[in-house]
């Protein structure tokens, strides 16, 4: 191994005493960065260290000299400011999908990209301790699993699960087909309700499915090409998304729906500002949309009461009016469950 001379090595060290130690609000002195490189144990000479932060200038870092009692020197100038990373701490800390371990891990990682001063700063905003965490601490590896096959054109098989009441009082989490693996074309993953969901077409069902990536296991690549690609070029996976309420599958139908005009926010939140909005009246709005009916659409529906009711199709109504029929008829009925 060749060796490096010490005025090589001591500019990298000068570098990181930048990176670590310096900011807008903790800059250091000619002396104290000689402090610094001898408690590395380098030498150095005034005329020296200031050829040395010339030297890291020309390379690109914005070291910046400031005049107080005395000329002292900080890192300007980061690829990630502090609003950004105060950004990226809030996303890996709301990720449900992310364990408590690897958001520690990675948070860790996220205040290494800023100055020591900083990183205590966003240790200050860290609550991920009572946060609902995924238990799959295997789910990055998944993820990386699932992208390589896209990448390489590959099926994958897997195991899938999810929690089931046994016996009395018990949660367990268990495979949901334990006689047989599921072997699907991956084609995209998907962000949705603080979860990833893997897209991928299932050719012995010949439709496109999707599954929740913390909860699949032991997927392994399949040297076969992936199958469904007509499915593909012509699905939106935006449009897709948008439709399904909680990822619930079924088949889409179109749903003619008047609101409150006070909704109009929750509705072009939900599926953008490119639907066609009918005025009903001074007070209400109609919109015709392509939806999955499911249970989670029907409780999206019942939570804004009276502010919304179906124009078509008259059998979405009809389910309305059941499912609250039957929910009156639990609170009133005399056959209730038993209490623990």
């Amino acid at each position: 191994m060749p060796a490096v001379s010490n005025s090589k090595l001591k500019l990298l060290y000068l570098m990181k005493i930048f990176l670590e130690e310096t900011d807008e609000t903790a800059a250091l002195s000619a002396a104290q960065l000689l402090q610094r490189l001898s408690g590395y144990g380098f030498s150095a000479e005034r005329k020296s260290l200031y050829d040395d932060i010339e030297t890291l200038r020309a390379f690109g870092m914005d070291i910046v000299m400031k005049k107080s009692k005395t000329f002292e020197y900080f890192l300007a100038q980061r690829d990630f400011q502090l609003p950004e990373l105060r950004l990226l701490v809030d996303a890996v800390q709301s990720s449900r999908f992310i364990t408590h371990k690897k958001s520690a891990e990675l948070i860790r990682k996220v205040e290494s990209l800023c100055s020591r001063t900083q990183a205590a700063d966003l240790q200050r905003q860290v609550y991920v301790a009572n946060r609902i965490k995924s238990m799959n601490e295997s789910v990055y590896y998944s993820i990386d699993t699932i992208h390589a096959a896209i990448s390489s054109d590959r099926q994958i098989s897997f195991r899938y699960y999810e929690w089931q009441i046994t016996g009395t009082d018990r949660l367990e989490w268990k495979e949901r087909h334990p006689d047989r693996l599921y072997q699907i074309s991956p084609w995209a993953l998907i962000w949705d309700d603080e979860n990833y969901y893997l897209l991928g077409y299932d050719a012995e069902a010949d439709k496109i499915k999707h599954f929740r990536v913390d909860r699949m296991a032991g997927i392994e690549t399949i040297p076969m090409p992936r199958n469904g690609k007509k499915h593909f070029e012509r699905l939106d996976v935006a449009e897709y998304t948008r439709r399904l309420f909680g990822m619930f599958s079924g088949e889409p139908e179109m749903v003619r729906l008047c609101f409150a005009n006070r909704l109009i926010g929750v509705v072009v939140d939900r599926f953008g500002k490119d639907i066609h909005i009918a005025t009903v009246d001074d007070t209400h709005f109609a919109v015709t949309l392509k939806v999955v009916n499911s249970p989670q659409f029907l409780a999206w529906l019942f939570s804004f009461g009276t502010d919304v009711q179906v124009l078509y199709p008259p059998r979405l109504s009809e389910e309305l009016c059941k499912h609250a029929h039957a929910v009156c008829q639990l609170y009133e009925s005399s056959d209730k469950p038993p209490q623990s």
